[in-house]
């Protein structure tokens, strides 16, 4: 004899059997739960939680875990696992009316279809227990990378030249070539001082500067400045000095240019991208050899 139960015809036997299982040994329950744990890893591996169900969901099929979106926003939703979201972004930067500025090389088009041919730049403000410190970051446009970054607790020229040193020397080191590069900053007064301007012109870097002066004029900085604060600043604060927020600061560059999956980039981290885009180059180069 068959009972019916949800519209399934089966045996009484495997009915009862099924419903006597205590409800954590079912196996829908023994592959939640062990879904639910490769969740809290991903979700804690990732900038101290920063990633929301898309992400983790997107990290895990990257692992070789498969899994549907829904159930990922299912066991995240059950056990209270949250990402990161951000918030309202605050303009740093003051113009210097008197400085003479660069003309505007973007007029708002951020993306730029090989790397370094567009770096853009910001400074941002944290604040701690012992006073202001200010971030300033210098990003590809290409696949948002960050290539360069300083932390000091005043805005100065030196704190934007010293970003601007480590995205050179980042590039260098790697041996490629910073000429074709378009600078491209708000109208701070950092950006238009005499050093910066003419360290630019000594490599060999483009200068430009937002010719409105909005927040749209660089866009893609202030993205990045967005990003930042939310998943580094609003989510692990408060901050007790300088030296503790260089060190997430680093911390923080480092997993979002070789770890985080970025929507921009297809879901895949910005270096990845980068090495990509490096790896087809050489393959047509190595194809146009052999024709």
């Amino acid at each position: 004899m068959l009972t019916e139960h949800l519209g399934l015809r089966i045996a009484p036997s495997t009915y009862y059997e099924h419903a006597a299982r205590p409800a954590q040994t079912r196996p829908a329950a023994v592959r939640d739960a062990a879904l639910l744990e490769q969740i809290r890893r991903v979700h804690t591996e990732n900038n101290h939680g920063t990633y929301g169900a898309r992400k983790v969901w997107l990290q895990l099929n990257r692992e070789g875990v498969s899994v549907a979106r829904c159930t990922v926003e299912r066991l995240m939703r059950s056990a209270g696992l949250v990402g990161v979201r951000r918030g309202k972004i605050k303009r740093t930067t003051v113009a210097d009316p008197g400085a003479q500025r660069p003309a505007d090389l973007v007029q708002r088009r951020f993306g730029a279809l090989v790397p370094d041919r567009l770096w853009v730049a910001d400074i941002t403000y944290v604040s701690t227990w012992s006073g202001w410190v200010y971030v300033a970051l210098v990003t590809d446009a290409y696949a948002r990378r960050i290539l360069g970054w300083r932390v000091a607790t005043t805005m100065t020229t030196q704190l934007v030249l010293d970003a601007l040193e480590q995205a050179i020397w980042t590039r260098q080191r790697a041996d490629r070539t910073v000429e074709h590069v378009v600078a491209h900053s708000d109208r701070g007064s950092q950006y238009t001082s005499i050093r910066y301007s003419e360290r630019l012109a000594e490599v060999g870097i483009a200068a430009s500067v937002g010719s409105v002066g909005d927040s749209y004029d660089n866009d893609l900085a202030e993205t990045i400045n967005g990003l930042y604060k939310a998943e580094v600043i609003r989510h692990r604060g408060p901050w007790r000095s300088i030296d503790s927020v260089e060190f997430a600061t680093a911390e923080w560059i480092d997993w979002y240019n070789h770890r985080r999956l970025h929507e921009y980039c297809g879901d895949i981290p910005p270096a990845e991208l980068e090495d990509a885009f490096y790896a087809h180059h050489r393959a047509q180069q190595t194809a146009g050899l052999t024709v």
